[in-house]
């Protein structure tokens, strides 16, 4: 991984604020991703963001990689009981019995989405028509929590099988895996991803 510019060199979005979250926001966020197992992290781990914040996700993430078998959907989609309670004992992740069931019945969804389109990726960035959706935000507060492209790619998950997939959660998963560019008009990362 590149390294990240220090703190105090650039401009950027003000809620990267920790070594953590500033290593993720010039990296990772609002860089479009096409990689089918990358969507399904981002899903499941944007689900379990839900009512905590982001920076917990991030303490946890390499945690859930180990849990969630590299976030493999085919592994996730067969887990059992016996996985369920051991991933209910682990400190790791967010030891919430729904969420974790949610993992499970996202996973199956996915394959199930895969054999029909072909791809994740193809399925999923039809709700911004194929090309990320370029934003010129200049504050924060003109962001949205979600948008009409949100709602419906919520609609549609939801028919698809999915849970924990709010039109919230699905336009911070959007915004994470660059469908759409969030990143501040004075942020660094905002033209490079403009482009």
């Amino acid at each position: 991984m590149k390294k990240a510019h220090s703190p105090s060199s650039v401009i950027r979005c003000s809620w990267a604020r920790n070594e953590l979250s500033i290593r993720y926001h010039d990296e990772e966020w609002g860089v479009p991703t096409h990689d089918d197992r990358t969507l399904f992290e981002f899903l499941i781990l944007e689900g379990a963001q839900a009512g905590l914040s982001w920076d917990t996700i991030l303490k946890k993430r390499e945690n859930y990689r180990a849990a969630f078998d590299g976030f493999h959907p085919a592994k996730i989609a067969a887990y059992d009981r016996r996985k369920v309670q051991a991933l209910l004992r682990d400190p790791g992740i967010v030891r919430n019995r729904l969420k974790i069931a949610s993992a499970i019945k996202n996973a199956q969804a996915f394959l199930s989405v895969q054999k029909e389109f072909g791809s994740f990726d193809r399925y999923i960035w039809q709700f911004v028509g194929g090309e990320p959706k370029q934003n010129s935000r200049r504050s924060l507060r003109q962001v949205p929590a979600f948008t009409p492209e949100s709602d419906a790619m919520s609609k549609d998950l939801r028919k698809c099988g999915f849970t924990f997939v709010g039109t919230t959660i699905c336009y911070a998963f959007m915004q994470a895996v660059g469908m759409v560019n969030d990143h501040l008009t004075d942020c660094f990362r905002w033209r490079p991803l403009s482009r």
